[in-house]
């Protein structure tokens, strides 16, 4: 399989086996525990641990996106923006 088109550097490798890591996490505990702990948080709508989830996933794409846009610096930094505004969401939300 050719993957040269994909910039594989290590920052998105590990973003990407975080990523599927997390969602088989989420999908382990919802089996275990379901229901999902809605709460209303700092947005003013129900979320719950999915949304809070997606909201994280969907956030650290924008993030890395916008790192490689308007820096020149290591993607490290973007990811622990990243880690930082997941933990952020899901405490908040």
């Amino acid at each position: 399989m050719d993957l040269s088109w994909m910039a594989w550097t290590t920052p998105v490798a590990i973003f990407f086996v975080v990523l599927v890591c997390l969602i088989t996490a989420m999908g382990i505990w919802e089996y275990f525990q379901p229901g999902g702990g809605p709460r209303v948080g700092w947005l003013r709508f129900e979320t719950t641990r999915g949304d809070r989830l997606f909201l994280s996933i969907l956030s650290a794409g924008f993030i890395n996106l916008g790192w490689i846009r308007w820096t020149d610096q290591s993607l490290w930094w973007a990811l622990a923006l990243s880690i930082i505004w997941a933990v952020f969401i899901y405490r908040k939300c």
